[in-house]
């Protein structure tokens, strides 16, 4: 009998989580059967994925009427609904989280995108939902902005757990690592315990391909030396990211200052393969799995890309190879004129509209319906 190549990556260091959540998905006990039987042992939200889940969906109609009939604005309600889903999401991965120690089980709900460069709000909104779903497995979801860092940062010296999203490049991540890094050398100078304080950093891969790849496009269509070596380079631009980035976590666990920190009980802030889902129709869709499988490393994926896997998934650890061939691609696109800085800095500005779209369209459903109920 087949073994479900989902439950190797857990022998191999590497957590797969569930990048979608819905209501209907948490009362059928699809959720629960992800967990026990494929080793998903995390869930990733976003407000793109609420907009889905909750506008594209009769199960939440019911609660909003009755919000509405209490009072509620359209984004109390929306708040509700999401912590709701959050806390059963929260308490379905409890005891996984509790029989690991506090090292897996996590789920994410992320602070409103219009936040994504408002330092201080970030901080008020992250410590509010923090308090109010009240529980030890959430991560808040925090862009990793320039701003943002500073949330990042005091966030950690509270002892609250943060996944920062919207990476798409190395200087911007290993900012981030410093950044957690501050956080808990602060917490330890106050001789506050580090064992609970958990975060990830979250590489988003799909969607730099799928800006760098047109832009190779352009320089095949002009042939000669740099055609060909554009053409070489199609497709690799997300992965040789991605394996620097790793290696470059290898480097601060390797180094003093987090030695010293987890000689305390610091865990350290894993790197998660965000945005897993194949866009080029061409391309394997288990392609940014099977690349990126690599200890103290987690893949969140949608539903669409985990039934592949188990269905067709080769599971070995291939994210600590071919490092030196992923040196070359990046160096090969300064080559040619490509500018990853300029790159990720584009995809996180696109990345905050993205889910800002969504949140403003799920808020207007949202009222829509309230009204409807009132009136």
């Amino acid at each position: 009998m087949k073994v479900n190549p989902l439950l190797k990556l857990a022998d191999l260091g590497q957590s797969i989580w569930l990048d979608f959540l819905s209501r209907e998905m948490l009362v059928s006990g699809e959720l629960v059967s992800l967990i026990q039987q494929d080793g998903v042992s995390g869930v990733t939200s976003n407000p793109a994925i609420f907009e889905k889940a909750i506008a594209g969906s009769i199960c939440y109609d019911r609660a909003i009427v009755g919000l509405a009939r209490q009072g509620m604005g359209a984004a109390g309600i929306y708040e509700t609904l999401v912590v709701d889903d959050i806390r059963l999401t929260a308490d379905l991965l409890r005891p996984l989280y509790d029989r690991l120690g506090g090292s897996d089980g996590f789920v994410s709900l992320e602070v409103s995108p219009h936040l994504a460069h408002d330092s201080a709000g970030t901080l008020l909104e992250a410590r509010r939902i923090w308090e109010r779903v009240g529980r030890p497995n959430l991560l808040i979801k925090v862009p990793g902005s320039w701003e943002g860092l500073a949330a990042i940062r005091q966030l950690i010296r509270e002892g609250i757990n943060v996944n920062v999203t919207l990476l798409f490049g190395i200087p911007r991540y290993r900012a981030v690592a410093e950044a957690y890094l501050d956080g808990l050398s602060e917490r330890a100078a106050r001789g506050l315990q580090l064992e609970r304080t958990a975060s990830v950093a979250s590489f988003f891969l799909s969607r730099i391909d799928l800006l760098v790849d047109p832009l190779l496009a352009k320089l095949v269509e002009g042939g000669g030396r740099a055609g060909q070596m554009a053409f070489s380079l199609r497709g690799k631009t997300a992965i040789a990211c991605a394996k620097i980035a790793y290696q470059r976590y290898m480097e601060m666990l390797s180094g003093d200052r987090y030695r010293a920190l987890a000689a305390r009980g610091a865990r350290p802030q894993r790197l998660l393969w965000a945005s897993t889902g194949t866009k080029d129709p061409s391309c394997s869709d288990v392609k940014y799995l099977e690349a990126l499988i690599g200890a103290d490393t987690v893949n969140t994926a949608p539903l669409e890309t985990i039934a592949a896997y188990r269905d067709h998934g080769q599971p070995l650890p291939r994210l600590v190879h071919g490092l030196q061939e992923a040196q070359q691609v990046l160096d090969r696109l300064f080559e040619l004129g490509i500018d990853l800085g300029i790159v990720a800095q584009q995809l996180e500005d696109e990345g905050v509209e993205k889910f800002t779209r969504p949140f403003d369209s799920l808020l207007r459903n949202i009222e829509l319906k309230r009204r409807a109920a009132l009136y």
